[in-house]
């Protein structure tokens, strides 16, 4: 086969158009294209020059320039892997080209992904994609591991895909379409990702599952250059909110390399912010947060998930409320943000749980919040055990929403839940005492999560009356 022209296609759940909301609203027709494909485009381009790549995120697809390609690379996610198939069929009735689908998503739920695809990559494809490449120009039936695809109408899997080591890769965010442009949007982060991997397994995490409970680290001097070409692309177009997000999963698993790091900052003289985020059990180590604080981050996000010992142990999250507590607070004492990680719809939760959150946000300054529905990835412990809860298979609706029948609260009164946390933590008081009292990025990082907050409620309200419906409906709620 001749391969001159590869595209790779970012899908979003919710495309990209032009909207005034695009100033200050994160996700809701823009988002920070992802790393991970721009990073498979970038070892692509080493095997074949003619090789791009669309985000939804950031722009609409110009579909002359893909159509034509002879491979097509699809990245899903589970909240995106709905729109990534319609597109996925769109190209198969328009194009003679190869279609490749992989992603978290692909990996763990393969035979759904498979349908829509000629090959469907599992795990990480800095390998994968090169060899996949290499096949199908050399004529012959890729069979290496870590690939699925259909013969015959049956679902073939290779085996399960070798895990890259070397993963020392600077992605060319050129390569992604319009990314340039676009990097003036407060609501467009510079991120860098600098090691793959955690060795804790909490139930609802399909990241484990994804790379693996074995960390794999890119060398420091790797990290920070990375960090100063995202850093100077960034700075095309001035930003509000100049802050970078190091994406890593448990970036401080190997200690070790994580000091060495964050030495290599400092010693490397970026003039920068950072955020990063971060297990409790970071706030017990003062010379972590020393080294972190002198190197920039001033604010860490803590996977908090749940304010409740039994959710903890339920989901194998290994920590306590009051561990997490003293993490906060000694955070906090090293001149560093908390900003907090949350999780409803664990099986003890009742009604109330959305004030409890609120409450705790507030009364320990936690700067600000995620908050989740319980969410189900298929590969994941907690999807084996819950899946038969699920509301449906809209995977589009795994962005916080409720997606499923909780134990001792409905679907419907768990969202308002949501809505009444989001609205207390996020209200017009707090608004105004930020306007006030906070200064420089922790006011203007205040203001833009009002807004966001506000869209996220919006959402969630539009989809009350269905979920009362379906409440009653099941009869699970007396």
């Amino acid at each position: 086969m001749d391969i001159k022209k590869i595209r790779f296609v970012e899908p979003g759940n919710r495309p990209y158009r032009k909207s005034l909301k695009n100033s200050f609203v994160y996700d809701r027709y823009i988002r920070t294209p992802a790393l991970g494909l721009i990073t498979l485009a970038t070892v692509a381009k080493r095997s074949v020059s003619d090789t791009y790549m669309y985000s939804e995120a950031i722009s609409k697809i110009v579909w002359d320039d893909v159509l034509d390609a002879d491979v097509i690379f699809i990245g899903i996610f589970t909240f995106n892997a709905n729109r990534g198939y319609e597109l996925a069929e769109y190209i198969r009735k328009n194009s003679s080209a190869v279609i490749v689908i992989g992603g978290l998503h692909a990996s763990l739920n393969y035979e759904e992904a498979v349908k829509y695809a000629d090959y469907v990559i599992l795990g990480e494809g800095d390998e994968s994609v090169p060899k996949l490449i290499d096949e199908l120009k050399n004529d012959r039936v890729p069979d290496f591991e870590g690939l699925a695809y259909i013969r015959d109408g049956e679902i073939i899997k290779t085996g399960e895909p070798i895990v890259p080591h070397n993963i020392d890769i600077i992605p060319d965010r050129n390569l992604c379409y319009n990314y340039d442009k676009m990097v003036g949007h407060s609501t467009i982060w510079p991120q860098v990702h600098a090691s793959r991997g955690c060795p804790h397994n909490c139930a609802y995490c399909a990241l484990v599952k994804h790379y693996g409970r074995k960390v794999r680290t890119r060398s420091p001097e790797n990290v920070v250059e990375d960090i100063k070409e995202t850093i100077a692309f960034h700075r095309k177009k001035k930003r509000l909110a100049e802050i970078l997000w190091i994406t890593d999963d448990n970036f401080f698993a190997d200690r070790k390399w994580a000091v060495s790091v964050l030495n290599a900052i400092i010693e490397s003289g970026i003039k920068y912010k950072f955020t990063i985020q971060v297990r409790y059990e970071v706030g017990f180590d003062d010379e972590m947060l020393e080294l972190l604080k002198r190197a920039g981050f001033d604010e860490l996000s803590m996977g908090i998930e749940f304010l409740e010992d039994e959710a903890f142990e339920q989901y194998e999250k290994k920590s306590t409320y009051s561990e997490i507590l003293r993490s906060v607070k000694n955070i906090q004492a090293h001149g560093m943000r908390v900003r907090g990680l949350f999780i409803v719809g664990a099986d003890n939760h009742t009604k109330g749980v959305g004030k409890r959150l609120a409450d705790f946000v507030i009364e320990h300054n936690i700067c600000g919040v995620l908050i989740q529905s319980m969410y189900f990835i298929p590969g994941t412990p907690v999807y084996d055990t819950h899946k038969d809860k699920l509301i449906d298979n809209d995977w589009s609706r795994c962005i916080g929403k409720v997606v499923h029948y909780p134990e001792k609260i409905s679907p419907y009164d768990l969202q308002k839940e949501i809505i009444y946390a989001s609205s207390h933590i996020y209200s017009f008081k707090r608004l105004l005492s930020a306007l006030f009292k906070k200064r420089g990025l922790e006011r203007i990082l205040f203001i833009g999560e009002f807004f966001w907050q506000m869209s996220v409620r919006s959402d969630l309200k539009k989809e009350l009356p269905w979920l009362k419906e379906i409440s009653e409906k099941s009869g699970l709620y007396k």
